[in-house]
């Protein structure tokens, strides 16, 4: 029975982690510009599909129905969550110009709507190019089951683990120990502020959507061996890791990461007693979370001034 738990807190940790990025990438652009990227999700199916589109080619061939067993084998699999990021990255830049800027500061929330539509234009795009057919991406370590004490897990999930821990830990030491993370907080804390100091507010908000599409392109190509790829498995995922920001408190990064963790743990725990609860729980604790705690369990609570 012990083993039955261990092997549920290493899934549920493993697609955590997962949450945990998006959910950071979430906080990234709602503590810089005050908006949020809904079309999160496309991010990390289009993430997914750039990664694949890497590992066939370094593989020689681009034939999505016959991907090659050893297509994530050696540095093929690097290469691809890196090209994946920056790529993904690119694309931030984009949604920001386009979707975003023109906005901003506006009244009204027009940026919800053309974000949106963005996510869907980069969707269609991404049909057009790759079709809708769900793909089998190979893990870099191979589809065996590593046993620790009793439990099994799968070696892309202990792979996704770490990968994960290791990029947030270096993003929070970005954050706080860089000149761009100490510019990301200026402009959080106050725009015109940072203005005045003469930090490029425009610039840094730039950096925090590439920042984010970068951690939407990393957690596409990780997650993509463990649930396959699919133009549209960015949806279920972005909302899952929505809910973990909204419960840890979307202004506090770590905040985020631990909702992300949190709700992997719970939605696997939960799956062992019924399945059919685990989308059920999430909202309920985001329910639960909301009217104790508004601003989420670590959140800043935030003063209107009128």
């Amino acid at each position: 029975m012990s083993a039955t738990y261990l092997q549920a807190l290493l899934s549920g940790l493993s697609v955590g982690g997962i949450y945990a990025l998006i959910a950071l990438s979430f906080s990234i652009t709602f503590t810089t510009t005050k908006t949020l990227n809904f079309s999160q999700g496309e991010f990390v199916s289009f993430g997914a599909f750039v990664g694949l589109s890497v590992l066939l080619l370094l593989s020689g061939t681009f034939d999505f129905n016959a991907v090659p067993a050893d297509a994530s084998a050696g540095l093929k699999f690097p290469a691809a969550v890196v090209t994946a990021g920056v790529l993904v990255g690119v694309v931030g830049i984009f949604i920001f110009l386009l979707a975003v800027r023109p906005f901003a500061g506006k009244p009204g929330m027009s940026w919800v709507m053309s974000t949106i539509g963005f996510g869907i234009i980069l969707q269609s795009l991404g049909l057009v190019v790759w079709g809708p057919a769900v793909v089998n991406v190979p893990a870099p370590f191979g589809e065996g089951v590593i046993r620790i004490f009793g439990a099994g897990v799968r070696s892309q999930e202990l792979v996704v683990l770490v990968s994960a821990i290791v990029i947030m830990l270096v993003f929070d030491q970005i954050m706080r120990r860089s000149l761009l993370g100490k510019a990301m907080r200026a402009v959080a804390f106050s725009p015109q502020v940072a203005s005045l100091m003469g930090i490029n507010v425009t610039l840094v908000m730039v950096g925090a959507f590439v920042m984010s599409g970068v951690l939407a392109g990393f957690a596409g190509v990780m997650v993509a061996p463990i649930s396959t790829a699919s133009l549209f498995m960015g949806l279920g995922f972005s909302l899952k890791a929505f809910a973990g920001a909204i419960i840890g408190g979307l202004n506090n990064p770590r905040g985020c990461i631990f909702g992300g963790f949190m709700l992997g743990v719970i939605e696997s725990f939960v799956g062992l007693w019924h399945s059919e609860w685990r989308e059920i729980s999430v909202f309920v604790l985001i329910i639960l979370v909301l009217a104790v705690r508004p601003d989420g369990l670590f959140g800043a609570r935030t003063v209107d001034k009128v």
